[in-house]
Parts: C-alpha cells; structure tokens; sequence
C-alpha cells in the first residue's frame, strides 16, 4: 500500500473510531461473564488490590491473590470468600524478585490453572524529590512499578496466546501521563509502565489474537493511604478519589474491555488539552495536578494509590 492510501487509511479510520466513540456513549456497553475466570492480582492485601478482589468475588471469578503481606492477603482471601468468590488462593510474591515472581507463577499454574485476567495492580511511592532519593529505592520502584510487569507477562501470557482468550490490566497511574512535582521515579516508572502496556497491545493485535483483551487504568491519587501529604489545587476538576468507587470503575471498565479507564473523567478532557496544545500546556498542568510533600514516606508495594 502506498503512502497516500496508508495516509487515507488512518484519516477514515480516525474519523471512524471518533464517531464510534461518540454513539457509544449513548448505548450501553454489555459487560462480560467472569464467572469461574481466574483473576490475579498483585498487591492484593491491601488498597484498591483488596477491593478489586472483592468486587470479583461478587461475580463468582476465582481468586488469586499476590502480596508480599501474609496477614493482608488473609484477611483479603477472607472477605473475598464472604463475598461469594468461586475459589480463592493467596500467595506470598515480592514482585521486585524476577525469580520468585517466576517461581510463583508456576506455582499458580500447578495448583490453579492459567491465569485468564491478570491484573498489575502492585506499586510503591518513595515520596522524595528527586536528588534525595536513595538509589536502591529509585531501583525498587522501577522493579514493582514496572518491571514485575515485564515478568507476570511473560509467565501467563503465552497459555493466553494460546487458547486467544484473556485480559491484560496495567494499573498505572495519571502520573503515568502528567509529570508531578517530587514524583520523578514514580512518574518514570508509570510512564514506562503505559508504554509497555500499549507496545503489548499492539503486539497481540498484529498476531489478530483479538481474544485478548487489554485495559490500561490511569487513575488520580486514590486515598489508600499511600498518598499521604499530596494535595490538589484543583479539587472539584481534580478529586484525590474515593477508594471504593475507583476499584468499582475499574473493574466495570475490565468488564466493558474498555482500552483505557482515566479517573476521573476529567482526565480524558486534560490529556486532550496535554496533546494537542502545546508541550508547554503539559509543564503547567503537571505544576498543579498535585504537589506531594510528605517527606521519608515510602509505602509497601501491597498499596497502590
């Protein structure tokens, strides 16, 4: 194909998907059965991973849960089963170990079966600018942010291409998008886990393995905790979110096989602007997204957002 008719092709195609996101928004998505589906999710036993686990169990999918904490995966494994989840299996991980993230997943293989929704869920914040951040913590971040998801991938995506059936989550971050003053390793570690997301999709959609669907979440600070001491200057545009309504709209869009879940809405007007203004456009928006201040805080990565 020539140049110009590749040039139409992605005019029409644009101008196409435009409008096909436009009606959708007055027709109602069917959402997909889950049921007996086995999820994973990472960071599990605490935060929006805990609640994320619940919200499946109330579908009936079978659960399995990776924290490096024993007691937060109990009690999660707990409520998951209260909440009616077919089967529920917790595993200890750190997800910044390439070999015990490997290790485990054989294991899940073994006494589970193939992992059909995989949800990078697992992430940590150093909370420190830039120059006084420690260099091993500036490595951590990169390995559970990021990394780990480089690892999970490669352990259950090959039985999803095989069988074309499954479903990728990256939980990312609005931070994966916007750089945030005093967030510079976990700006770099979000952004690069978008990037890897969308290069995974792209991949899959050249093989046609059109089964396997991928969703990535780009959240504002939720309030789990682990963003103590970041404020926004903007809090009717741009609400620090409500934990349970984050992990709600997060797996209502898993659901809907929606490609991209930005929280609140007002993201998607933002990153347009981002985009299509100016670079410059971006510099200030990511002065006033949200100014983290809380010194020495680092949280365990069984928390995100």
């Amino acid at each position: 194909m020539n140049f110009l008719l590749e040039t139409l092709q992605v005019l029409f195609l644009s101008i196409y998907y435009l409008l096909e996101a436009f009606v959708m928004l007055f027709i109602p998505v069917r959402r997909k059965n889950v049921a007996g589906e086995i999820v994973l999710i990472t960071g599990a036993g605490s935060g929006i991973g805990r609640l994320m686990a619940i919200e499946f169990a109330k579908l009936g999918a079978a659960l399995v849960l990776w924290d490096i904490s024993k007691e937060g995966n109990k009690e999660t494994a707990r409520l998951a089963k209260e909440k009616g989840a077919s089967r529920v299996h917790s595993y200890l991980c750190d997800c910044s170990n390439t070999a015990e993230v490997y290790r485990v997943a054989d294991q899940v293989k073994r006494e589970v079966g193939d992992v059909s929704i995989l949800i990078n869920n697992a992430g940590i914040v150093t909370g420190k600018k830039f120059i006084e951040s420690p260099d091993n913590l500036i490595v951590k971040t990169m390995e559970v942010n990021t990394m780990a998801h480089f690892w999970t991938y490669k352990a259950f995506l090959p039985a999803m291409i095989a069988s074309n059936h499954g479903h990728l989550v990256s939980i990312a971050s609005s931070a994966g998008m916007i750089g945030v003053n005093g967030l510079a390793d976990y700006c770099a570690s979000k952004f690069a886990a978008v990037g890897f997301a969308e290069s995974v999709a792209l991949e899959l959609e050249a093989k046609k393995k059109n089964g396997i669907k991928t969703t990535i979440v780009c959240p504002y600070f939720i309030n789990t905790g682990m963003f103590d001491g970041c404020s926004t200057k903007w809090p009717n545009l741009l609400p620090i979110l409500n934990p349970d309504y984050a992990a709600r709209k997060i797996v209502d869009g898993i659901l809907k096989d929606q490609v991209y879940i930005l929280l609140p809405r007002t993201l998607y007007l933002l990153m347009g602007l981002k985009n299509c203004i100016h670079w410059k456009f971006g510099v200030l928006l990511g002065r006033y997204v949200g100014v983290f201040e809380s010194p020495n805080h680092c949280e365990s990565h069984t928390k995100h957002h």
